[in-house]
Order: C-alpha cells, then structure tokens, then sequence
C-alpha cells in the first residue's frame, strides 16, 4: 500500500484554491464587520442613547434589554449565513480541489 504525498505549496498555488480562500476570506470579513458593528451599538446605545433604551416594552423588560437579547438571534443568524454559504458554495470548490488534489503539481 503506497502512500502518496500531497504537494501542499501545488495545492496552496492552485487558482481554484486562491479563488476558495479570496471567496471564503472576503465574506467572513463581511461577516465579522457586520457582527462587530452589531455588538457594539448596545455599548455605544447604552452610553449615548439612554433615553431610548429605557423604554419600556413590556412589563420590567425595556428596549436595551431586547436589543441585548437580540444580541444572540443576530448571532445566530450570522452563523446560519455563513453555514448555509459554505455548504452550498464553500465546500463545492474544496471538493473539487480534494478530488484533484493528488494531481496537482
């Protein structure tokens, strides 16, 4: 049983592998810029816009308790993004590298 061994600086200099990894890098920046922006509104709306965040919405529970809260749905939502790109787009162009990868040189 021979072991082959794979060309990794080949594989690293693929187009197919540049495109993936420009592609993938591209829209998790997005991902991450958005999701910082997100997380620190509740900080800055905190301190800056209290008034707004004192409203009440509920009973005890007001609008910078909801918008903490929604804190985790938009994390939520980010990861749902990201897995449903990666499954249909991401993982189609590293299958059909790792389908070729034994012969690129």
């Amino acid at each position: 049983m021979s072991k082959q061994v794979m060309n990794w600086a080949a594989i690293d200099a693929d187009p197919r592998f540049q495109a993936l990894h420009k592609k993938k890098t591209t829209f998790l920046w997005s991902l991450m810029i958005i999701s910082v922006i997100y997380y620190f509104l509740l900080p800055f709306g905190a301190a800056y816009y209290q008034d707004l965040f004192r409203i009440k919405v509920w009973g005890p529970v007001n609008v910078g308790l909801v918008f903490a809260l929604s804190e985790f749905i938009v994390a939520w939502t980010i990861a749902g993004v990201y897995a449903t790109r990666a499954n249909r787009e991401f993982d189609a162009m590293a299958a059909a590298i790792i389908k070729d990868a034994h012969n690129i040189k």
